[in-house]
């Protein structure tokens, strides 16, 4: 009888202490995996918190949209084109809390919800980066963090090639076509491999400490890197923060 107690113990302690850890969610909304299982161009509900912002603009027929990069302590998801308004937007600092509700789509490989709506709800989180370096050359587990906050560390700066042929350790848009304020292109390496990484202009512009350091880089330059793990076929990491390698 003291042994069955005691497993009863055992296993009450097991239940609360997984009952505790376990993220709340309110009613109706989902947990990260059941999103990841819900099929595209399905309706979904979620809670996340905004980690990043990618640009107001105002938008024929809905007054203005954003896209936001956001995140719980399950997974991220990746915001495109929602509806809100300019005073909302201001309000949506890193950190804070939502609940939405939009359809699950897909691009070029990047997961996202569209044509979404939403509730400021109260709470906050802020992720830490999580670490890919070691997982960076195997997609099929790369893509299990696609959207998160990342980190890699100890990558090389290589060369990059413009539509001309001209080499350089970044370029202005992919091809070199573009100017001061576009989007940034450059090639980092790691074990051999190389990888071509992007500073988004619209989620950091040329003002911005990222955007000033990627134009400082050389080839052979050994940094560690931050930011989300966005996806264009492959993935294709928008840069938020470079520094000297550790």
């Amino acid at each position: 009888m003291k042994k069955i107690v005691a497993l009863m113990l055992v296993l009450c302690t097991a239940v609360c202490l997984f009952a505790c850890s376990a993220p709340e969610k309110s009613e109706g909304t989902m947990y990260y995996a059941d999103y990841v299982a819900a099929a595209l161009d399905t309706e979904v509900t979620i809670e996340t918190y905004v980690q990043a912002k990618q640009g107001w603009w105002e938008k024929e027929g809905v007054g203005g949209v954003a896209t936001f990069y956001t995140q719980d302590k399950e997974g991220a998801y990746f915001l495109y084109d929602m509806p809100c308004s300019k005073e909302d937007y201001d309000k949506l600092v890193p950190g804070t809390k939502i609940k939405v509700k939009g359809f699950k789509s897909e691009w070029k490989g990047e997961v996202e919800i569209i044509d979404a709506t939403y509730e400021i709800e109260k709470g906050s989180f802020i992720a830490q980066a999580f670490d890919v370096t070691s997982i960076l050359a195997n997609q099929d587990e790369l893509v299990k963090h696609q959207n998160e906050f990342v980190t890699f560390k100890g990558m090389t700066v290589e060369k990059i090639t413009d539509k001309d042929g001209n080499e350089a350790a970044f370029l202005y848009n992919w091809d070199g076509s573009g100017e001061e304020g576009n989007d940034l292109y450059f090639n980092v390496s790691l074990d051999g491999k190389t990888y071509n990484f992007t500073v988004e202009s619209y989620l950091c512009g040329k003002d911005t400490d990222v955007y000033k350091a990627v134009k400082e880089l050389k080839v052979g330059d050994k940094i560690d890197l931050e930011g989300f793990l966005y996806w264009y076929d492959s993935a294709n990491p928008h840069i938020t923060a470079v520094k000297a390698a550790a």
